[in-house]
């Protein structure tokens, strides 16, 4: 294949891999297709078929570089971005995202064996969540995982764990900071009506009860704002909130090291959004944090921090087949695909836009304004609305841009659709790193009775 030498997108900033609506190593070949990680999009949905998740494993070892070089520059202290992988949760991701000497946070005993199947350190994991169960505390005290404490039955099912751990659990407290931000409300955590988290009027109970349980050890506080946050004014205030719990937590005897800021970074979707770059967003953090230790008389914590969606979702393209087409004079033309909702439910649940363009024709005129509509058995289901297209026709491929976080995570078999292949492409091999699932899939965990067996 040969590639072109100019990005396709023109505005790509590889200081600021966030901002762009497009992969880093996105490019028009010499035919003028759209190549992403050197592998031709549309010869991609031949190849594995679509819809189809593709990652480029170049925006994803970028953002991560971002994340770790921007702390060694702004943090004096010692720092560590962690993973939220509930953004996009795989072995191959998590393999990755090690490799670049990151932690990673899990919520579930699912996420926390890929994470430790995956390669990545026990030491550089935290396991997350408002609900655990007892056997996903007692997986990750046993392999040595930082537990954060969510609420007292966090609490109370690591105390009636204690008698058979070897060592003493590492904790981690989460509060609310009662910080507001703009963002959906449903991914708006920092507020006091939250599901997340001690209330701060009950820190100071919480951290001298856990001063007298000898079965953990307290290393770290924790709080997060939301996510998809575009605002920098929220995450210093939040430092403020946070260096007074971190001289609380030490006034009690706590050895307290670490400063989990959270994550909330918002990335670019469409052109009018207009997030700050990593940069700038780890040194509005890392500036607060060390100016509310400085006026506390604090010694400088780790500071730690949880990328989720800006780390991996400008890796993300997915690709879908067109279908039929629908035409209301006067009112809407609908193009239907053959996804959606089930491999990806944000706009139906957020509201959210994306940038698409055609695989093989990206450069065309767009002429036409289209709706671009799933295939599931909901009005509701549609991709993107109102959005200009060159005149497209039943079997091209066409390319949504920005799809690498909460799109296989949130997938479902609505409908009883199978859920997607996934590959990792760079400089022009394509790795299959999750198997599409078939239809007879589905009926794996189905069980019939035999009172309702079919006679033949």
């Amino acid at each position: 294949m040969v590639i072109s030498s100019q990005p396709y997108e023109a505005s790509v900033d590889l200081a600021s891999p966030n901002r762009n609506l497009a992969p880093l190593s996105t490019r028009l070949d010499g035919e003028g297709h759209l190549q992403v990680g050197g592998c031709r999009l549309s010869d991609l949905a031949r190849c594995y078929g679509t819809p189809l998740y593709v990652l480029d494993e170049a925006t994803l070892r970028a953002t991560c570089a971002a994340y770790r070089q921007a702390l060694e520059r702004h943090y004096p202290g010692p720092a560590l971005a962690i993973y939220a992988s509930k953004a996009n949760s795989s072995l191959a991701i998590t393999a990755l995202v090690a490799s670049e000497g990151l932690g990673l946070d899990a919520v579930s005993a699912g996420e926390l064996i890929t994470a430790l199947e995956g390669g990545m350190p026990a030491e550089r994991i935290v396991l997350h969540g408002n609900n655990k169960s007892l056997e996903e505390l007692a997986l990750a005290a046993q392999q040595g995982v930082t537990v954060v404490l969510d609420n007292w039955r966090d609490i109370e099912l690591l105390s009636a764990l204690a008698p058979g751990l070897a060592e003493p659990v590492r904790l981690m407290l989460r509060f609310t900071p009662g910080i507001e931000c703009h963002t959906h409300e449903y991914i708006r955590t920092g507020h006091l009506d939250s599901k997340f988290g001690f209330d701060p009027d009950q820190l100071e109970t919480v951290l001298r009860h856990l001063a007298g349980c000898s079965w953990g050890r307290l290393t770290g506080l924790h709080a997060h704002i939301g996510s998809q946050i575009f605002e920098l004014q929220p995450h210093r205030d939040l430092a403020g909130v946070m260096a007074d719990a971190l001289q609380l937590a030490r006034s009690l005897g706590h050895p307290v090291s670490d400063l989990n800021v959270g994550g909330g970074l918002g990335i670019r979707y469409v052109t009018s959004d207009d997030p700050p770059s990593i940069d700038a967003w780890v040194a509005a953090v890392a500036t607060a944090v060390v100016e509310a230790c400085r006026t506390r008389d604090l010694a400088l914590p780790r500071l730690l921090c949880e990328p989720g969606r800006s780390l991996v979702a400008t890796a993300g393209v997915t690709l879908y087949t067109i279908g039929s087409r629908k035409e209301i004079p006067g009112l809407r033309t609908y193009l239907s695909v053959d996804g959606g909702m089930s491999d990806n439910p944000r706009p139906i649940t957020y509201g959210s836009l994306y940038t698409a363009v055609l695989a093989d024709r990206p450069a065309a005129e767009a002429t036409e304004t289209v709706t671009l509509a799933g295939k599931h058995c909901e009005s509701g289901d549609v991709l993107l609305k109102d959005v200009a297209l060159p005149p497209a026709t039943s079997g091209e491929v066409i390319a949504v841009m920005a799809t690498g976080a909460y799109n296989t995570s949130m997938g479902s078999n609505y409908n009883r659709i199978p859920r997607p292949a996934a590959v990792l492409v760079h400089d022009g091999q394509a790795d299959l790193v999750q198997r599409r699932e078939q239809p007879e899939d589905l009926l794996r965990y189905d069980v019939l009775p035999a009172r309702l067996t079919p006679v033949v």
